[in-house]
């Protein structure tokens, strides 16, 4: 598998202010104001009550368009009491996960907002429909993901971006030595439990002995080979106070590979072909936050995407 930089990852994103620039710029409690104004004024329809510059570029769902459409149109309620906010002052950036409801149906959602002289000066959406039986686990965050780091014990912002982006190393390398995993670490994705105790067996497994379902050696058994790539890889946002980081990337599944091994906990070996898992090409454009605590290992994942075509852009 192909190894992609991560873009813009460490430097705090495409508008990062330094602080001996002397420009309006935002605190982290300004970010979260800001954060919650933008979220309001996409339910009321209402780009004029958000803080946003003018001629704001806008991504939704790897589609360039204006504000004031997407979201902006079809949103009918929400956001709900699943929310998660990653606001980053030294980034001027904040990013958003969270659950509402478009046209009826709830969906859940994935806002980055960039940020320049106090103004969201640049938006991205990712929107993904959910099902009626993962809803139950999209009713409001895990605890960790929501609770603060004590004061004296939280990681500085760029070591937890570098931690987030480790992720994307171990799951397009099928190595879970690659990332700091904690053994209570548990990854959720579009409210399904797909990593931890409570994951399932993934897919492909149908008279496969067990094979591990612990955040690290789930990938290092090679069942996500699947993904041959990650690319588009950002880590836009991280938050000290909550030790949370968040990022966007594209999973890519071009079901081009020849058979690989996956390893099961007995040692037992399922050579995995394109066949046997039985999906056709397409891209995952997702979203993702890593709870990482004081011990600089991560113990929540929570993640979202929506199915794009194989070789989607981003809109860019």
């Amino acid at each position: 598998m192909s190894r992609k930089p991560i873009v813009a990852a460490l430097l705090g994103g495409l508008f990062a202010i330094g602080p001996a620039v002397a420009q309006k710029t935002c605190d982290r409690a300004c970010l979260l104001k800001a954060t919650d104004a933008y979220l309001a004024a996409l339910v009321a329809h209402d780009p004029a009550s958000a803080p946003l510059a003018a001629n704001v570029p806008f991504v939704e769902n790897a589609r360039r368009t204006q504000i004031g459409e997407g979201l902006w149109k079809t949103t009918t309620g929400g956001p709900t009491k699943f929310s998660i906010h990653v606001p980053d002052p030294a980034a001027q950036s904040a990013g958003w996960m969270g659950m509402m409801a478009q046209d009826g149906k709830p969906v859940q959602v994935a806002i980055a907002l960039w940020f320049k002289e106090g103004k969201i000066a640049r938006v991205e959406h990712r929107v993904a429909p959910v099902t009626d039986a993962v809803l139950p686990r999209l009713q409001v965050p895990r605890p960790g993901l929501v609770t603060d780091v004590p004061t004296d014990k939280r990681l500085p912002r760029d070591q937890l971006a570098r931690i987030g982006a480790s992720y994307y190393d171990a799951v397009d390398e099928n190595d879970g030595t690659k990332a700091p995993f904690a053994a209570d670490c548990q990854r959720h994705e579009g409210g399904m439990v797909t990593a931890g105790a409570e994951a399932g067996t993934g897919p492909a497994s149908q008279g496969v002995p067990p094979i591990a379902k612990d955040c690290a050696g789930q990938l290092s058994a090679g069942v996500m080979a699947y993904i041959t790539t990650i690319s588009d890889r950002i880590v836009f946002a991280a938050d000290p106070q909550t030790g949370l980081a968040m990022g966007f990337s594209v999973l890519r599944h071009p079901m081009d590979f020849a058979p690989y091994p996956v390893k099961s906990i007995d040692g037992t070996v399922t050579m995995y072909s394109k066949e046997r898992l039985g999906y056709a090409p397409w891209d995952n454009v997702a979203a993702h936050i890593w709870k990482i605590g004081p011990d600089r290992k991560m113990h929540e994942i929570e993640a979202m995407g929506f199915r794009a075509p194989s070789g989607t852009g981003l809109g860019w």
